[in-house]
């Protein structure tokens, strides 16, 4: 497991800190007098926690989230813009309100910086603090996003079935590695499972798998170069793999996709 610096626990019993004293602050403003003033008192000490941490954080906080977004979420940044492209004209990310939304390009990065950290620091009030946006604004732009991303339009535009020549190339390094008998199973399938934070309060129980969590079941099918070329999301964990691998294209355009005698790599769990 990686190990936990000491600046990140630094951080985190700042981060306690933090909250217990704005909390404590709201109790004792709703019993104070409104009009008593301490003159001593002009900045609250919350402030002070969170000034702190900022300060503790400067190497780490980009001063702008779309230049330097690739710090905090894994993509590049021509993959970042690419992700952007795609999603930006989706309607969710348009209205004809008098507040304009955020730009896309700040809500990806909101929300690839939310997907990317996990129990604590997944939470919409650290990730809020990082963005400098509030709590209820980051649980909104993650979903818009979320939204846009599992479009079946988002799906088409980023998944292109392989052409000829990328099927030939995964059919060439195929019979390199095995034989020429094996060249026909250019593409390649398994299942993966993405643990969740916390059971889910839609029929929670479907969500816990075989590995005693709480999780997606993930499908991915690729070329032998790792070039996806279709995914399948949104299936509980306890979905199994060979009845999750049947709502992917391939199972359901098996004619149009791949040509006469070509067959797909998988483990025991699928069915022939």
């Amino acid at each position: 497991m990686p190990r936990t610096t000491e600046q990140q626990l630094v951080t985190e019993s700042l981060f306690e800190l933090f909250f217990l004293q704005l909390l404590a602050e709201g109790e004792q403003a709703m019993i104070e007098d409104p009009d008593y003033e301490d003159e001593y008192m002009d900045t609250p000490f919350s402030t002070t926690i969170l000034k702190t941490i900022c300060k503790l954080q400067e190497k780490k906080i980009p001063s702008t989230m779309h230049c330097h977004s690739q710090k905090w979420s894994s993509p590049t940044p021509t993959t970042f813009d690419t992700i952007v492209a795609n999603l930006r004209d989706n309607p969710v990310f348009h209205n004809n309100l008098e507040n304009e939304q955020l730009p896309v390009e700040i809500q990806v990065a909101v929300a690839l910086h939310h997907f990317g950290h996990f129990g604590n620091a997944a939470s919409i009030q650290k990730v809020g603090i990082w963005a400098g946006l509030g709590f209820g604004t980051v649980d909104l732009v993650t979903r818009r996003v979320m939204a846009a991303v599992c479009d079946p339009i988002f799906h088409k535009r980023v998944m292109k079935s392989p052409d000829a020549a990328i099927k030939e190339k995964a059919m060439m390094w195929v019979e390199a590695c095995s034989c020429p008998a094996w060249r026909k199973g250019w593409c390649m399938v398994d299942g993966t499972l993405v643990p969740l934070a916390s059971r889910s309060a839609h029929f929670g129980n479907t969500w816990y798998d075989r590995k005693s969590n709480y999780s997606l079941n993930v499908q991915l099918i690729s070329t032998p170069d790792l070039r996806i070329i279709d995914y399948g999301v949104g299936l509980p964990g306890s979905q199994h793999d060979a009845t999750a691998w049947k709502e992917t294209r391939i199972p359901k355009e098996r004619a149009t996709l791949l040509g006469a005698g070509e067959w797909v790599w998988a483990d025991s769990a699928y069915a022939l």
